[in-house]
């Protein structure tokens, strides 16, 4: 795994951080999957994150007086977050703003193993 340097504003962040993801849908049955984040930069008011999992997703993110956001830009669509490890609440606002479960589901996960590395505190 590589390591981020939070705060460096501009900062190309380097290594492969990978995830794996899981879904049991209402007939029971269950997906899983994995994925990397192989890109993160900070712009200072926000990350930018690059995934790839079943499909390539540009992600930003960031935090403002309502708390944190996810935008998907290439998909016009963004939502409202709880804590980054917060899967079960990210990836139901994710679904619902993407329309779609496995890559709501798989930007969840991201967030998730990005918690420790993405700094939102105002210090």
């Amino acid at each position: 795994m590589g390591q981020f340097l939070p705060g460096v504003i501009g900062q190309l962040y380097p290594g492969v951080y990978k995830f794996h993801c899981s879904y049991q849908w209402d007939d029971g049955s269950k997906d899983i999957w994995h994925g990397t984040v192989n890109q993160v930069i900070n712009f200072g008011s926000h990350y930018e994150v690059f995934i790839l999992s079943r499909s390539s997703l540009r992600v930003l993110v960031g935090q403002s007086t309502s708390g944190l956001f996810a935008c998907l830009p290439d998909f016009s669509a963004g939502c409202h977050l709880s804590a980054l490890n917060d899967t079960f609440y990210n990836s139901e606002k994710l679904i619902h703003a993407l329309g779609n479960v496995v890559d709501g589901m798989t930007v969840a996960c991201a967030f998730k193993a990005l918690e420790s590395a993405l700094n939102f505190n105002n210090d």
